[in-house]
């Protein structure tokens, strides 16, 4: 008995256990292991299998190291020869491109040096290629996960130079900041600084701060490469008022020709813009020398993504003041990395172009591989680059190039199996404020085409003010006259629907009933005597009208529109007259007296009514003028009116 009883709460424990959903908490890791040689180390990743997506190419890692002396490499098994003997912290950040999972997390790893043998040691590679100022991430933002930015300065003089570096993050166009700062890692004695909110510029040296106030005006710039310039006041200025954030370094003693690289790690945020499409920025400014002005700019332009796929379509027109439009060009840009075994001679992107943009201002931008337009009535011998333009597409071909592939042998830079076509277009005379997209077929070689993301285009919602006056007719009311002036806002030049509310004065006259009672009165000799008294009374009102209604736009001309309105009496005033006359006997042919009474009554808000109305516009309906006409139902009493105005929105 008791082995049954035994046997029978087991099985129960085992059927609990088994209806109970346990919470899958393992994270997948990715661990450093090194080999090591007295300071020659070989650092090998053990990182967690992929888990394909369907339908995309076959999954891969790349990664980034920061081998703990300030310098990185982006190769899977790097070698590294240390300079001086230490301990130093290695640290990994991988990146699973075309993975159905996270990216898998790593804890730094302890290297100690104790030995320095004959192996030659290689100074950080130089950047004067770039002017001696570079910024690069390991991956693209993806919302609620890590990132790695590194930005690499040189110095280009031909002396010691003491400098600043700024990187400035969180563009304030985005409701939410997309990026926190977790930390940074310096190797060359930079440190931190905080900088004062107004100084002036004379304080730009070693023992004061200096931050540029944000609110005098500028010319915006665009940043392409690495530019050089020399107002680092109207620089910080513009900088200060694009970002919420800045994080800013000192740096003393760099030597000629020296590269230092910082490290910093940002955590991108569950709120940052979640469109697929847009492109964040981030900016870096590089003061060689704090004694002057000259510095370095840097942008560092990342798209928003779900997944870490190369191949991928995006756009700086995410969000674009439609007012403003006439001298906006829109750049797009699609990317695309070679996953195959081996090179790809010929690369054809198959761009969709929706039909607001104007494909004669059509112009390319950059880039890679680089090489030149192909002529065109011939075919090419050489690399080049052969636009065709259709009527929805543009069709970009890279012919004769030599593009490797992630898994070719010998190939080591992922960096290498990568390119992109940046290009650019204004909008057409006429368009309507939609939102666009379109994505790109990629294909390379012969092989089967990879389809990219949507790139969009939206407007920013803008703001309408509008100005209206005209006439009320109210049917039910005797000698009414009732005029108004007001106001309206909206979104600006809306394509089809859209709220719109408005706030209209009204001054209103109208006279009641006249009312006549006729009586029998004794007079003082008791003789009996008709009276008529004869009523009139004029009422005097401001009214305000306030109306929210949602509006459709049938086309560029006529508009219809229905929503509530609510009618509040502010003042009243209410003038009455009695007119009594006394008639001879009891009939009316011979009047003996007339005398007039006359009183005021004045009332502030005694009544506010409320009810649905109808509303048609005939003319511009999106911007500028027209008329309309308004039927107003009340609620509550029978005060039904109509309303007639012109209306004209700026």
């Amino acid at each position: 008995m008791k082995k049954l009883l035994c046997c029978f709460l087991l099985l129960s424990s085992v059927m609990v256990l088994a209806q109970t959903k346990v919470k899958d908490t393992i994270t997948r890791r990715a661990t450093i292991s090194y080999n090591q040689k007295a300071n020659t180390v070989t650092f090998k990743p053990e990182t967690p299998p992929l888990i394909p997506i369907a339908g995309a190419p076959k999954p891969s890692y790349s990664y980034l190291w920061e081998l703990g002396d300030g310098h990185y490499s982006k190769q899977a098994e790097p070698i590294h020869v240390y300079k001086n003997k230490g301990t130093y912290t290695a640290r990994l950040a991988v990146t699973n491109n075309y993975d159905n999972g996270k990216p898998p997390a790593t804890r730094p790893k302890k290297v100690a040096v104790n030995e320095i043998a004959d192996d030659p040691y290689q100074d950080i590679a130089s950047i004067a290629g770039q002017n001696g100022f570079a910024i690069q991430k390991n991956c693209d933002p993806i919302p609620d996960q890590e990132m790695v930015v590194v930005v690499s300065y040189q110095n280009l003089e031909n002396y010691v130079a003491n400098g600043k570096l700024y990187l400035f993050y969180n563009e304030k166009q985005f409701k939410n900041n997309n990026f926190e700062l977790l930390d940074f890692r310096t190797y060359a004695g930079e440190r931190e600084v905080k900088e004062n909110t107004i100084a002036s510029v004379d304080d730009l040296d070693d023992s004061k701060n200096y931050l540029a106030s944000a609110e005098n005006s500028f010319k915006t710039k665009k940043y392409k490469n690495t530019t050089t310039e020399e107002d680092l006041e109207a620089s910080l200025k513009e900088a200060h008022s694009l970002y919420n954030n800045v994080s800013i370094l000192e740096f003393d003693d760099s030597n000629p020709t020296e590269t230092r690289n910082v490290f910093y790690t940002f955590k991108t945020t569950p709120e940052m813009i979640k469109d697929t499409s847009a492109t964040v920025t981030m900016r870096g400014i590089f003061v060689p020398n704090r004694s002057f002005k000259n510095h370095k700019i840097k942008n560092l332009e990342m798209e928003i993504v779900t997944s870490h796929d190369p191949n991928k379509m995006g756009s700086n027109g995410n969000l674009i003041n439609y007012r403003l439009v006439r001298f906006k060009r829109v750049k797009f840009k699609t990317r695309f990395q070679n996953n195959g075994e081996g090179p790809a001679r010929k690369i054809r992107l198959e761009t969709d172009i929706p039909d607001m943009f104007d494909k004669k201002t059509f112009q390319i931008e950059g880039m890679y591989p680089e090489c030149p337009i192909c002529p065109k009535g011939e075919e090419p011998t050489v690399s080049c680059l052969d636009t065709i333009i259709k009527q929805k597409q543009i069709i970009f071909t890279f012919k004769n190039i030599y593009l490797p592939g992630t898994e070719q042998k010998n190939v080591q830079e992922k960096d290498s199996t990568k390119g992109f076509v940046r290009y650019s277009m204004k909008f057409n005379e006429d368009f309507h404020k939609v939102k666009t997209k379109s994505r790109t077929a990629i294909i390379f070689d012969k092989n089967e085409p990879i389809i990219t993301n949507y790139a969009t285009t939206r407007f920013l919602p803008g703001i309408s003010i509008g100005v209206k006056a005209g006439y009320n007719f109210y049917p039910d009311l005797e000698k009414s006259t009732s005029y108004f002036v007001g106001a309206t806002i909206s979104p600006f030049k809306s394509y089809r629907f859209y709220w719109q509310a408005e706030w209209v004065n009204s001054l209103n006259k109208y006279d009641s009933a006249i009312n006549v009672l006729d009586e029998t009165i004794a007079n003082p000799n008791g003789v009996k005597q008709r009276q008529r008294t004869t009523t009139s009374t004029e009422n005097k009102s401001l009214n305000w009208e306030v109306p929210v209604l949602i509006r459709y736009n049938i086309n560029n001309y006529i508009g219809i529109g229905a929503g509530f309105q609510a009618n509040i009496n502010i003042t009243q005033e209410q003038n009455q007259t009695k007119q009594i006359d006394l008639f001879e006997g009891d009939s009316d042919k011979f009047i003996i007296n007339t005398r007039t009474e006359s009183n005021s009554v004045k009332n502030s808000f005694t009544d506010v009514k409320t009810g649905l109305l109808l509303d048609l516009t005939a003319g511009f309906a999106r911007i500028g003028p027209s008329l309309g006409a308004r039927y107003v139902i009340n609620f509550e009493q029978n005060f039904n009116y109509f309303q007639l105005y012109g209306i004209w929105k700026f």
